[in-house]
């Protein structure tokens, strides 16, 4: 929950000048799978895209006001960008500029912060 209102804090500074979209990919402890004491959520494993749908829409609930897509049940966008489990970009005209760490531990929303104070105050 931490990560996310971090996020959400970015979002609401950067949103004027900066498109935000969260890819929601496979889910990484599902209750029905890997699952761990601290998640707030219980969502089973994807088994249909209607699956990820309705814990896309759970998500949203708690998430910042920007867009939210979903992943192929191929999991394409986890697999193209190593997102699994999480995974902070920036991509400015089709070009990676910003690539975090693989969450979660290498998932700082505070670096991230960094980068675009640095980048949005040099443009």
């Amino acid at each position: 929950m931490a990560r996310m209102s971090a996020f959400h804090r970015l979002v609401t500074k950067y949103q004027r000048d900066v498109d935000f979209l969260i890819i929601y990919i496979e889910e990484a402890h599902p209750s029905d799978g890997w699952v761990t004491t601290d998640s707030p959520y219980s969502i089973p494993q994807h088994r249909s895209l209607e699956d990820r749908v309705s814990a896309a829409q759970v998500l949203q609930q708690g998430a910042p006001s920007c867009s939210l897509v979903l992943d192929t049940m191929a999991n394409s966008s986890s697999s193209a960008y190593g997102a699994y489990f999480e995974r902070l970009y920036v991509i400015q005209n089709g070009t990676i500029m910003y690539q975090g760490g693989r969450g979660p531990d290498g998932y700082q929303v505070s670096e991230l912060r960094t980068w675009l104070e640095i980048t949005m105050h040099s443009a």
